[in-house]
């Protein structure tokens, strides 16, 4: 039987919480490697295997975390408690990532540790919060409305900021000078934890209480076990195969943006402050269509059509460039026509990562019905492992690009030689080529669709009618 729909204003709050993950992903991918490589002089190859190490270090922790917020039992719930210890440390920890080190340079350990902390406290916030998804409803479409939402706000969180970098923090050449970092990392700090706190009041009354069943009692021993045995879901290792690819190429672009924006486009300042307001139309866009989308095709043909189409759309004006057939770098017919790409190449983009988000939730249930257990946070921090090592490989390949190309040290846009440029594009346009094909093939072969998930919740409903006190 069709649920009925979740209020608006749950909606609202349970994606209200993705603000903190826009403003951490939005730091993190697009100003953190230009911030400590041009700014505070630290080599792009030394600063992006730093934030690669600190992405698996924590993807390795994220299915642990998964598994121990599965095994909370509280009277508010099982997330919720993890979301009002970590909301505080999580936004100190951000605001400190962002001021220059006292005594001079950086040090690759010090940005390694303190990269791995915001990513810990980011995950005992983000893997509680989006495991709530399945508990909420098991709705193939309103899953699908719930991650409509949270990305919604997830992309505000981080246009916002790169709004105000772009406007009030770091504007024209000040986005190469170490003053206006501090006031960035103390807004965004400020951001996420009104983003975790307000979500999780706003969702108190509905999820905080007793888990039905008591979860059995925590060991390693059983966590690791249960946890090998949710990775092995054939399902989760197709999603995980596709996903990764996407994710690399997504944190490839993102590293890659202001270097892109800066010395490919010659951005001029208006057009960096319109950039974002870009950005947002195609979120926007995806919001308002997807939902369309998964009715008329389902989840996995979605997503792997819009892995194609961002594929191809993003490298055309890469590749009409080097041709010769592009305006005027740094032109307004440039910035113009390279914008209404982005609207389009972008919103295919997300349509995979919010596509990609709602197949987990199907997973649950897939296990559920082989195991007998649910295990939504195991799986959901299974994706973030995958989410964070595909995005750190993503991050050092572009650190590789920027040192491949030979971009100097302190460069300036204009001053550039064309042969730097050109081997940058080509580096990128080979390895977004090959990711955007890798996507596709494995997200196209993702086993549950509409009809194999509602014939598994009317089974699953079934077996619980005729075992009402859940002996088997």
């Amino acid at each position: 039987m069709r649920q009925p729909p979740l209020p608006l204003r749950l909606k609202l709050y349970h994606g209200f919480g993705a603000v903190a993950f826009g403003v951490k992903d939005n730091g993190f991918s697009v100003f953190l490697l230009i911030f400590y490589n041009q700014v505070l002089g630290m080599p792009a190859a030394t600063v992006s295997l730093a934030l690669a190490l600190a992405l698996i270090a924590d993807a390795l922790i994220d299915p642990l975390l998964g598994h121990l917020s599965d095994r909370t039992y509280t009277r508010w719930g099982r997330r919720l408690p993890w979301l009002y210890a970590a909301a505080i440390p999580l936004a100190l920890a951000w605001a400190y990532l962002w001021l220059p080190p006292a005594g001079g340079e950086p040090t690759f350990i010090g940005l390694l540790l303190t990269a791995i902390g915001v990513r810990l406290l980011l995950s005992a916030c983000e893997v509680p919060s989006v495991a709530l998804v399945p508990e909420l409803t098991r709705d193939y479409d309103e899953r699908t409305t719930l991650f409509r939402f949270r990305y919604l706000f997830g992309w505000i969180g981080g246009l916002l900021m790169m709004v105000l970098a772009y406007t009030v923090f770091l504007p024209g050449e000040r986005m190469l000078q170490a003053d206006g970092y501090i006031a960035f990392g103390v807004t965004g700090a400020a951001l996420i934890l009104v983003s975790v706190v307000v979500s999780a009041l706003g969702q108190h009354k509905r999820v905080a209480h007793y888990p039905l069943m008591r979860p059995p009692p925590f060991s390693l021993a059983n966590a690791f076990g249960e946890i090998r045995e949710a990775f092995s879901e054939r399902a989760f290792l197709i999603l995980a195969a596709g996903t990764v690819a996407a994710y690399a190429s997504q944190g490839m672009t993102f590293a890659l943006s202001n270097y892109l924006n800066l010395f490919v486009w010659e951005f001029s300042r208006t057009a960096f402050m319109l950039y974002p307001l870009v950005l947002f139309a195609s979120v926007v866009l995806v919001f308002v269509t997807l939902g369309t989308l998964h009715k008329r095709w389902g989840k996995p043909r979605t997503a792997t059509l819009a892995a194609l189409a961002a594929m191809v759309l993003w490298l055309i004006p890469y590749l009409l460039r080097l041709a010769g057939a592009w305006p005027e770098v740094g032109s307004p017919a440039s910035t113009a026509l390279l914008f209404a790409f982005v609207i389009v190449s972008n919103a295919a983009g997300v349509m995979v990562m919010v596509s990609g988000s709602s197949m987990v939730a199907e997973i649950v249930e897939a296990f559920e019905e082989r195991t007998g257990r649910r295990a939504e946070a195991s799986f959901y921090a299974g994706n973030w492992f995958v989410l964070k090592c595909s995005t750190g490989v993503g991050i050092f390949i572009a650190g590789l690009i920027v040192s491949w190309a030979g971009m100097p040290d302190g460069a300036q846009p204009g001053a550039v030689s064309a042969a730097v440029i050109d081997r940058m594009i080509v580096y990128y346009i080979a390895i977004g080529t090959v990711l955007g094909l890798i996507a596709a093939f494995w997200l196209a072969r993702f086993p549950i669709g509409r009809e194999d998930h509602e014939a598994r919740l009317a089974a699953l409903d079934a077996l619980a009618r005729a075992d009402p006190d859940g002996a088997a």
